[in-house]
């Protein structure tokens, strides 16, 4: 049986221990939501209130497809009906925090088959909106009938929103560093000098009887200016597998997009390329241009990016998929290995999201990093001190777990 979610949203009453003395009470009840009450499962405990309500919600959606091991009736079961579906949502947002029932709605698409339910927009209007929610309706998203894409739209631009509030501030500022880092003047003013990097290249002059460096040469800042200083190409894979980065490197597109000193470019593909670059002041609009699922040809993808670079050592190109590459293999090295011999930045990431590394194909890995391309799975958070890097041409900073 797969374990359950378990996570009750108060401290007290019937959800919860009224003092230290309850633990041992505490640790049973919770074993016995997650095991299901069948008669082998040892605890011998019984629900009731609150606590019955919340190991029904799980039984609808854990329990062996509304009969126990026992073969005797189960208490719940969500079938195939919209009303008990959105009755069901309800509940598991009242007994349940935030991050469970985003969990919990995941596993009933999954293991209950409710995607075809998501076309309707009284469910939608029910669901906890996350990344993985908008991924499901991208994917359904030319099966949906126009009286859902309004309520759909709603709802991503709202997972959208939240991302640019918890990603933007960070991207900007760490990307304006290392764009004015990248123009260094060898005369600076005063308050243009990078004191770490001037520094570090003046400890030959250390005079230990003063415990000072005195700075022979002084490293700075280039002023900032409205020009264009890097070329960002974001080349990104839209096979199903890859939907919570599609959603993630959109977000981030725009936030690049908003940036003066960095001309930005969006590329989705799968057999096909489409250049979403004109629809980058909306990400909405970029995420319903994309099509989930599909093949992938990413040499075709890589020729049209490359056919679009006009400032190679001045471009950062990020191919984000799981490599399985349904095109021409050697072509596609040979792009790649053609970039980067013309001077530009090539970034390999395996995926953009919290998940880490989903399945890639290893040997393409392997092949890219033998180009000195090495492939990884990138967080969000992370992102912007990956860009930092690539814009500066120094070694990216690649998770130990890659």
């Amino acid at each position: 049986m797969t374990a359950a979610p378990v996570e009750a949203t108060g401290s007290n009453g019937p959800t919860g221990p009224t003092d230290a003395g309850d633990a041992a009470d505490e640790r049973l009840r919770r074993w016995r939501l997650v095991l299901g009450g069948e008669e082998a499962d040892g605890t011998g405990c019984v629900l009731a209130g609150q606590d019955a309500a919340m190991d029904g919600a799980l039984t609808a959606l854990y329990g062996e497809d509304g009969k126990g091991r026992s073969g005797r009736d189960r208490s719940a079961g969500l079938g195939a009906s919209a009303p008990s579906v959105a009755r069901w949502l309800g509940d598991i947002r009242t007994y349940f925090p935030s991050s469970v029932v985003q969990v919990m709605q995941r596993d009933a698409i999954d293991r209950l088959g409710l995607s075809t339910l998501l076309l309707e927009p009284e469910m939608l209007e029910a669901v906890e909106a996350d990344v993985h929610l908008v991924g499901m309706l991208l994917s359904l998203n030319k099966a949906m009938p126009e009286t859902t894409k309004e309520t759909a739209r709603a709802v991503v631009r709202k997972v959208v929103e939240d991302l640019e509030k918890r990603l933007a501030s960070r991207t900007r500022a760490t990307l304006t560093g290392a764009l004015d880092r990248s123009t260094r003047i060898s005369r600076p003013r005063h308050h243009d000098i990078d004191w770490n990097r001037t520094i570090a290249a003046n400890l030959k002059h250390y005079l230990p009887e003063y415990r000072t460096v005195v700075p022979e040469r002084l490293i700075g800042y280039g002023r900032a200016s409205q020009s264009v200083k890097k070329e960002v190409v974001l080349c990104i894979d839209q096979s199903g597998s890859m939907a919570a980065s599609v959603v993630y490197a959109s977000v981030f597109g725009a936030v690049l997009a908003s940036m003066r000193s960095i001309a930005t470019r969006l590329v989705v593909f799968d057999t096909a390329v489409v250049d979403l670059t004109d629809q980058l002041d909306d990400p909405v609009d970029v995420l319903f241009g994309t099509q989930l699922g599909g093949g992938t040809d990413i040499n075709r993808a890589l020729a049209y990016c490359q056919s679009q670079i006009t400032r190679p050592a001045d471009t950062v190109v990020v191919l984000i998929s799981d490599l399985y590459e349904g095109g021409i293999r050697d072509e596609m090295l040979k792009r790649v290995a053609a970039m980067k011999a013309s001077g530009v930045q090539f970034v390999t990431l395996l995926a953009l999201s919290d998940e880490g590394a989903p399945a890639y194909d290893r040997e393409h890995a392997a092949a890219l990093a033998a180009l000195g391309a090495p492939a990884f799975a990138c967080t969000p958070d992370l992102f912007p001190e990956v860009m930092a890097a690539a814009i500066e041409k120094r070694p990216l900073p690649i998770p130990d777990t890659a």
